[in-house]
Formats: C-alpha cells, structure tokens, sequence
C-alpha cells in the first residue's frame, strides 16, 4: 500500500472525498514528522510508537573499497509495535 492506497481507504472507510481524506492523512503525517523533529514521541494506542533514536558514531567499512570510513552520530526515526497491531498481523499470519 502506497499513500495514494491510504488516502483512497481513509476516503472510502469515513466517508469523505478524497481531497479531504488527502489532507486528512497529510496532516497526521506533518504531525508526527514534527514531533519527532522536536525529539518528541507520539504514541498511537494499540498501534503503536514512534520516537527519536540515537546512533553512535561508530567505524564502517567501504563493501566496495574495503576502505575503512568513519560514519558519524545520527538521529533516526525509530516504530515500536502495539500489542494490538502485532496480534492483528499475527492472526493474519498463521504460524
């Protein structure tokens, strides 16, 4: 599923064109880009959490050189699963 997917469900399941539903979903995705631009979290009940991780800076290796490099401290976006999203995929996929 893309974001044109998303936008076309949201549309369909709350009842709304698409340009809203674009907007709709244009403005959860600001706000959670903001958030964690801000280094905050933003939890989602049941489905999940987003937050701020950080990586050290560590030594690498160039796979095509062989050259060692140096690759510096980053921020990521880190997602944690909820409970209820794992056991949504989960039933999905028997084991």
């Amino acid at each position: 599923m893309n974001k044109s997917d998303l936008v076309d469900a949201v549309a369909g399941s709350a009842d709304m064109s698409k340009a809203e539903a674009g907007r709709a979903v244009e403005a959860v995705l600001d706000g959670i880009s903001g958030a964690l631009h801000n280094g905050d979290s933003v939890s989602l009940v049941g489905f999940g959490t987003f937050s701020v991780r950080h990586r050290k800076a560590r030594d690498g290796r160039n796979p095509a050189t062989k050259q060692s490099m140096h690759i510096p401290a980053s921020n990521v976006p880190g997602f944690k699963a909820g409970k209820a999203l794992k056991d949504t995929v989960k039933a999905g996929n028997p084991a």
